[in-house]
Formats: C-alpha cells, structure tokens, sequence
C-alpha cells in the first residue's frame, strides 16, 4: 500500500514500526526496507522479505547524531569529522557496536553500520520514532536480495508486493546506495564508493582512505563485512555487458538486423549505419556522473520490464567522480 508522505502518514508509519511491521521508506539514495534497528524479531522479517543471507549486515539509520552512542561504542575522531561534514547525507560510518545491541541488524559483526539520511521524509519518520522507543531503523535496499534497487515507491511495491506499507517520498535525489567507511581499523577504510567520494572523505577528515584491500598496519584485522560489496549485485534479469562506445558501435554492425530484444544505456543514440534497428531500446546515458547516478537503476529496471534479453552500457569515464557508477555496473555485470 503506497501513502503519500504527510505528517498523518508519518505518523502512522512511526507506530507500525514501533509495532514490528515493516515499511518502505524514501531516503536520498535509494528507498529502503525499513524495521525498528533493535527489534530483532522485526529485522529478521528484512532477512526473510529480501531473501537476504542473515549474515549480511544492516544499515542502521538513524535521526542525527546525537543516537550515534545508542549503537556505537567507540567514535574516532576522523569519524566524528566526517560526521559533522556529511551528516545528514549518503554517508554511511562502520563503527564498534555496543555488545548485545542490534546484533541482528549487524549480521553477527561486532561492528554497526550508521547513517543519518538527509531525505526530510526519512528525517521526520525517524524523529516521529524517537518518542515511541525506536532508536534507529534498519533499512537496506527495499528489493529482493543482488537485484536493482528502487529508487522510486513503485519500484518498490512492484519488487515486494501491494501488501507492504510505503511511503511516497517521491523519486529519489541521489539515486545509488550510500559511500561506505570502516571507522573500525585506525584509519579511514572504503568499503563502497558512491556520491561522496574518496577525495572528499580526504579532505574531511585529514586522513588518507584505504581500500578495503589494502594491507593495514594498524591492527591486521579483516574488513567488516559491509551492505552491496558482493561480486555481483545490483543485477537486472537482463544480461548486462559493459562496453566503450566503439565496442557498441562495433557489436551492433556485427549483430546487424539480428538485434533483437536488446537494450543499450550510451551517450549517443547509434545511428542506422552503425547498427541502430527497430530491436533495440536506447536510453541516452548522462554526461555527468551525479545525473548518471540517479538514472542507473532506473534504466535498468526499465530496460529490464520491457523484456530485454541483454542490456548494453557504455563504460563511464575512468574518473574519481564516477567511481560509485562504475561500481554498481561493474556488480550488475558481474
């Protein structure tokens, strides 16, 4: 059931969370799968709707930052930095969690996934829950496990079914999931890029950023497991190649008049002489990664309920900006 987002919707969402229901919830990114962070019974219901194995942890979102030290047992200084920077924003902070709170949602870590999303209907659902005991709601990407995520409600209904309460907050602004840093390990660590990147997490918090790879001297212990880092992920039905506007030109001619059930994300509409016929859905693909982002999982889904077989995307460029897309099709088409 889809509710336009008001304050009596608001309202009605707060309880039902309260009362161990589920919701669909806009933030900035994408909408998520919302339940009371601390209820485990409630969160398993996430597991269970998503198809989700139970040790892949939750993101806990939470109203500001002032409920950080509900979940959190330790907040480094470069952490507390980039809170104050990013918060409210798509950034979400790995950190120590207190034992015995939320191990559900952490997937069995000893560690907590935080973020404060900046979308005002998630900022309201999220005040509107503090009076009623719910501390933080876990929320990861309201779809069925490894597949698109939604960036609108309708999305979300047509993954999950009409017997779900969403809130309509309308399409999403940011449009892929949050940037990821372990908190956990001495030092700033990327465990998924997305709109905030790398250089600016630097700048921030005067620190350098890891890779997750990367062989630390701080403490030798493994990266924290960590929401959408899977090899593949993010994927449509549709088979998904990444290809440069060349190789696309290049495949078509080859393909001819037997392009068929085919859908193409690229800069530039081909024309008939390189390939372009009447079994091809084209989509233009944005010019700037902001733009590209918010559009990539709308494409996808898109392309994918007209009943495409394969879907073709030009590779984005090799630039800082565009990591977060480069990501998410790397994944859809792994």
């Amino acid at each position: 059931m889809i509710l336009s987002a008001n304050e009596a919707t608001i309202a009605q969402a707060a309880l039902a969370l309260r009362d161990g229901q589920l919701l669909g919830l806009p933030t900035e990114t994408v909408y998520g799968l919302a339940a009371n962070a601390t209820d485990d019974a409630a969160v398993v219901k996430i597991f269970v709707a998503k198809g989700r194995p139970a040790d892949h942890p939750l993101i806990v979102h939470v109203a500001g930052v002032d409920q950080v030290p509900l979940f959190a047992a330790q907040v480094p200084d470069f952490a507390q930095k980039l809170m104050q920077a990013f918060w409210p924003g798509p950034l979400t902070l790995i950190l120590p969690r207190w034992s015995g709170v939320a191990a559900t949602s952490a997937g069995g870590q000893d560690s907590i996934g935080l973020r404060c999303p900046s979308h005002p209907v998630a900022q309201a659902l999220l005040r509107a829950c503090l009076p009623l005991g719910v501390l933080g709601v876990s929320a990861p990407s309201a779809n069925r496990f490894g597949r698109v995520s939604p960036t609108s409600a309708a999305h979300v209904q047509s993954e999950l079914g009409s017997d779900l309460l969403i809130l309509d907050g309308g399409d999403c602004d940011v449009g892929i999931e949050s940037t990821i840093i372990d908190c956990t390990r001495g030092e700033p660590v990327l465990l998924r890029p997305g709109q905030i990147t790398r250089a600016q997490v630097e700048a921030a918090c005067g620190r350098a950023v890891r890779g997750k790879d990367a062989p630390l001297d701080v403490s030798g212990q493994a990266a924290p497991r960590a929401s959408g880092t899977l090899e593949s992920h993010y994927a449509p039905r549709a088979k998904v190649r990444l290809m440069t506007a060349q190789g696309i030109t290049a495949n078509l001619q080859a393909l001819g008049p037997h392009a068929n059930n085919l859908g193409l994300w690229s800069n530039e509409r081909p024309t008939s002489d390189q390939g372009m016929g009447s079994g091809i859905l084209w989509r233009q693909q944005a010019a700037t990664a902001e733009q590209a982002a918010h559009d990539l999982f709308g494409v996808l889904r898109d392309l994918d309920a007209r009943g495409v077989t394969q879907i073709w995307v030009q590779k984005p460029p090799d630039t800082p900006e565009w990591e977060g897309v480069r990501d998410r099709l790397q994944r859809a088409a792994a």
